[in-house]
């Protein structure tokens, strides 16, 4: 018994996993209900009720369409994301390791972090066109100061006691950058990775909506041209969905990945 008792780990925060899991579910069922009245005391083809919504998602499902459509998107996430870390690692670093290229790019990254959503979206559409082309060159733009900004601060978070031990051993700046950088930054870029993906994903998804053949937004948009409401409200219910699931594995796999942290702490 003492030995069971000693192998678990109490939670940092003191709560208990399945009262937390039962809090969110009573919240969703909570606003499932209160969604289910509303619908029922407007009675209008403008509300759908729960029940339909559901319906149509299982309809999508079955189909195959959330699938073809999710692989769309995601593609055009996936290489939109390898290019803004093609492009914000070395931009990090380098802000990290000069004060003046800190100056340099400090106001391009504020820029591009802080234009409106919608605004990517028009100029996605008046540049590339309809196509994959927009949504792809969106993502990337939009994800680039996340990273960049997490990995500058993850350079300069690097002591400089122990560059200087590097460089009095004559440590190849392979080898610094590999033993010394690479553990700082990691940390940095799965933060900067997880909320440029937040950003991203709802941007990518809204530049869809102007200038995409396929994907999630694409079909948002068809069901809004077809005033298709539970459609909509599906496609956005699969989208919820999708983003969440993404998001925990990312938050799970940042976990695992730096576990030994919290246990050399």
């Amino acid at each position: 018994m003492n030995a069971r008792l000693r192998g678990r780990r109490p939670r940092p925060d003191g709560a208990r996993g399945p009262s937390r899991w039962l809090v969110s579910l009573v919240s969703l069922l909570a606003a499932l209900a209160t969604w289910a009245v509303v619908a029922w005391i407007i009675d209008d083809n403008i509300l759908p009720t729960p029940f339909e919504v559901f319906g149509r998602v299982a309809d999508f499902i079955v189909s195959g369409a959330a699938f073809s459509n999710f692989a769309a998107s995601i593609v055009k996430i996936g290489i939109g994301f390898a290019l803004a870390l093609a492009a914000g690692l070395p931009i990090g670093f380098v802000m990290g390791r000069s004060r003046f290229m800190s100056t340099y790019f400090s106001m391009p990254l504020f820029v591009l972090g802080n234009v409106p959503g919608l605004a990517y979206a028009v100029f996605g559409l008046a540049i590339f066109g309809v196509g994959a082309t927009g949504p792809i060159v969106v993502s990337a733009l939009v994800a680039v100061p996340f990273i960049a900004i997490n990995v500058a601060e993850g350079v300069r978070s690097v002591d400089g006691g122990l560059l200087r031990m590097c460089r009095a051993f004559d440590r190849r700046p392979v080898d610094v950058m590999r033993h010394v950088y690479l553990p700082a930054i990691t940390a940095f870029v799965f933060v900067g990775v997880r909320y440029a993906f937040a950003m991203a994903w709802k941007v990518e998804a809204l530049t869809e909506v102007f200038g995409a053949d396929n994907g999630v937004g694409f079909m948002i948009r068809r069901a809004y041209q077809e005033f298709k409401v539970a459609d909509m409200l599906a496609w956005t219910m699969l989208f919820v969905i999708a983003m969440v699931l993404i998001e925990r594995g990312l938050a799970r796999i940042e976990t695992r990945v730096f576990a030994w942290r919290k246990e050399l702490a």
